[in-house]
Order: C-alpha cells, then sequence, then structure tokens
C-alpha cells in the first residue's frame, strides 16, 4: 500500500511537472497584439485633439463662417467612433474570406472610380475630383483602393506563384491592372494616391518573389511615367521646382506657399513646442492645416519631441505588420503574410509621403497622414486595414496553439 501512495505521488508530480510549463506559456500569450491595439487607439484619440487644434481657427474665415469651432472635432469623433464599430464587425471576418472576396472587392472599387469621373456623380474639392457624395457623407474610392489592392496583389501572387518568373502569365497582367488603374487615378487627378499604390503592388510582388529582371524593368518603367507625368504638366513641373527653393520670393508667395508656412511651423516648435493649442501657422496662415498639414501644427505645438513620438508609434505598426506577415508565411498562410506585409507597406509609404511632404523633404502632395489627419473614409479604411492586421495575428497565434481557425 505504501509503495502505490508512492508511486502515486511521484506520476502525480511528474505529470505536473511536465503540463504546467505548457499552461503558463500558453496563459502568456494573448489571443491579440495589445500594443498594436494601444498605438492604433493613442494615435486616432491624438488625431482628434490636434485636428481640433488645427481647425480651431476656421470658422474665423468666410469659407467656414457658418461653422462652429468644435464643428470638425465633432465629425472627427463620429469618423472615429463609427470606424471602431465596423471594426469589430471586421474582426470577425476570416482571413480566408478575405481572400476569396478580393478579386471581386476590387473590381467593385475599379467601378467605383470611374463613377467618380462621371459629371454629376463625382464631387470637386480643390480642383480635384475625387469623391462620391452620399449626403451624409463623402466616400473617396481612392482610400478603399489602397486597402483593395493589398488584398488583390497578394491573392493574386498566391494563385500565380509558379508563373512569378514569367512575363506574360505572371507579370504583365498585374502591369496592366495598375495602368488602367493609374488612368483612373490621374484623371481624378490624384498622383499621391497612385504612387502609393504602385508602391503596394510592387512591394508584393517583390515579397511574392517576382524575377527581378521584370521587377527592375518596371521600376524603372514606372520612374519614367512618373517623370514624364510631371515634366508634360506645367503646374506638376512648378511645383516641383518651387519645392527645389521654397524660399524664392515668387515660390513662398506661390506655388510653396504651404511648404514655406510649414517649415516655418517647425521651426517655431524647436525642441518642445510653444504649447498645445498656441500655433500661429494655423491661423490662416497654414491651408489644409487640419488635413495633409497636421504634422507641420505638431512640430509647432509640441515640437521636436511630439514629431519624433508620432514617428515612432507609426514605426511600431510598421514593424508589428511585418512581423505578423513573416509569422504567417512560416505558419504556411502566404496570402495572409503578404496581405499583412501589405498593410505595413501602405501605412509606411503614405505616413513617410505625408511627412515628407511636411518636412520639405518631398514636393508637396494631397496625402492625409493615416489615423490622425481629418477624413471620413481615410479613417474608416485605416482602421479596416489594421483591423485586418489584428485578425491575421489572431490567426497566427490560433494555429500556435493548435486550434483550428
Amino acid at each position: 500500500m505504501k509503495q502505490l501512495l508512492l508511486n502515486w505521488n511521484f506520476w502525480r508530480s511528474s505529470s505536473a511537472s511536465q503540463t504546467a510549463p505548457q499552461f503558463v506559456q500558453r496563459s502568456k500569450m494573448m489571443e491579440y497584439d495589445q500594443s498594436l491595439v494601444w498605438v492604433t487607439l493613442i494615435l486616432m484619440t491624438f488625431g482628434m485633439v490636434m485636428v481640433y487644434s488645427a481647425s480651431i481657427a476656421l470658422p474665423d474665415s468666410p469659407k467656414y463662417a457658418n461653422y462652429k469651432n468644435n464643428h470638425f472635432l465633432v465629425r472627427q469623433a463620429m469618423f472615429v467612433t463609427f470606424s471602431i464599430v465596423v471594426s469589430f464587425l471586421v474582426f470577425r471576418v476570416k482571413v480566408e474570406t478575405w481572400q476569396k472576396a478580393a478579386p471581386y472587392l476590387f473590381i467593385a472599387t475599379l467601378v467605383l472610380l470611374v463613377m467618380v469621373l462621371i459629371p454629376g456623380l463625382g464631387k470637386g474639392v480643390n480642383g480635384a475630383k475625387r469623391w462620391l457624395s452620399f449626403k451624409v457623407f463623402n466616400l473617396q474610392p481612392s482610400e478603399l483602393m489602397k486597402l483593395f489592392m493589398v488584398l488583390y496583389a497578394a491573392d493574386y501572387t498566391v494563385r500565380k506563384q509558379e508563373f512569378m518568373h514569367k512575363l506574360t502569365k505572371g507579370f504583365l497582367p498585374m502591369m496592366i491592372t495598375v495602368a488602367v488603374l493609374g488612368l483612373l487615378l490621374l484623371l481624378e487627378p490624384d498622383l499621391g494616391a497612385f504612387g502609393v499604390i504602385v508602391c503596394i503592388a510592387m512591394g508584393i510582388l517583390f515579397l511574392g518573389g517576382i524575377n527581378g529582371i521584370w521587377f527592375g524593368g518596371i521600376a524603372a518603367t514606372l520612374v519614367g511615367i512618373f517623370t514624364s507625368v510631371i515634366l508634360l504638366s506645367p503646374w506638376r513641373r512648378e511645383r516641383i521646382f518651387a519645392y527645389l527653393n521654397p524660399f524664392e520670393e515668387d515660390n513662398a508667395l506661390g506655388k510653396a506657399y504651404q511648404l514655406t508656412h510649414s517649415l516655418i511651423a517647425f521651426g517655431r516648435g524647436e525642441l518642445f513646442g510653444v504649447g498645445l493649442g498656441a500655433s500661429v501657422e494655423k491661423l490662416h496662415y497654414l491651408p489644409e492645416a487640419h488635413t495633409d498639414f497636421l504634422l507641420a501644427v505638431i512640430g509647432e505645438e509640441l515640437g521636436f519631441v511630439g514629431v519624433i513620438t508620432v514617428i515612432f508609434m507609426f514605426y511600431w505598426i510598421v514593424k508589428r505588420a511585418f512581423d505578423i506577415g513573416r509569422q504567417a508565411i512560416v505558419l504556411d498562410a502566404t496570402f495572409a503574410g503578404l496581405a499583412a506585409k501589405g498593410i505595413g507597406i501602405w501605412i509606411g509609404v503614405q505616413t513617410f509621403i505625408n511627412m515628407g511632404v511636411n518636412l520639405g523633404v518631398l514636393p508637396t502632395k494631397g496625402l492625409t497622414l493615416p489615423l490622425m489627419s481629418y477624413g471620413g473614409s481615410g479613417v474608416l479604411i485605416n482602421c479596416i486595414g489594421l483591423t485586418l492586421l489584428l485578425r491575421i495575428d489572431y490567426e497566427n497565434r490560433l494555429m500556435m496553439r493548435g486550434g483550428r481557425v
């Protein structure tokens, strides 16, 4: 009897020692990436604060005379709230479902881009026709296309994996697709969105293993196309030359007006800024301060410290996107991995262009700062993209636990 008790105690202690580490290891693995969620929420909340600060003086101008001081804050808060609600619903959609729907979503968005160009349907703002008006809100199809290009390019790469080293079956169809898409975007015109979408498509094809010769050839072709578009367009050419020397008298009062005032805002901010709400440039000197040039207001009011904090948070999102994508590919979820990395490319490239424009590193282009700048379509699509990234991470964690998606 004593021997039986000893054997029982030994078996129980050895079983506990074998299962306890597994239980501890599983308990440490969260179901989702909390850091990614918190960084996204912080950026959106901080964005609302800065949109309010940048737009509070706009009702003093004739254009916004009928608006209240908190008009843009209230609308941005509505956009963010709606985007979060939609994100909860999107999170429940499996990645497999997104893959099946990718071609259809891409085609539907192409139709919307055509509708934008039809007189009476498309809505123009500041000389650009990029929106479809639904009375309650304005939809910008080019924002939708950024997300659906990620999905379509990832699905295309998976379907055409065996042909990725061939020109006619692997590379040429995607090149034609991007060319048609580029034509529609340039007719709006929206060169900035086209640049982001091209980077998404090319980045995913490169990560998917496209032939290096074809990749180099198309990259050179695209550079030639962008150069030709700029040289053949007088107003784009003038903007480029103005960007190269913004403080020349004619440029400072003309094509480089926004850039010069953006640089003045950063200069005034110095290390810690002039204080939240104390910006001078937002007082009708810096146009579109609550949209394209929100970072300049951050730089003026919160200084270098505020700007570098925003940069670090966006860096974290891009880093996590590539980490999640790499993990998915290791788990043989190639579409999910490419989609995750595509989201990282999308957010990273658009953030880089917006910040580069604000800092005078790149020519002025109408691209907003993701998650932060004022705008319903941008915030909504950014949230959906990052929710898809969270879903990919969630499914990765399920597979690592041995569970089923």
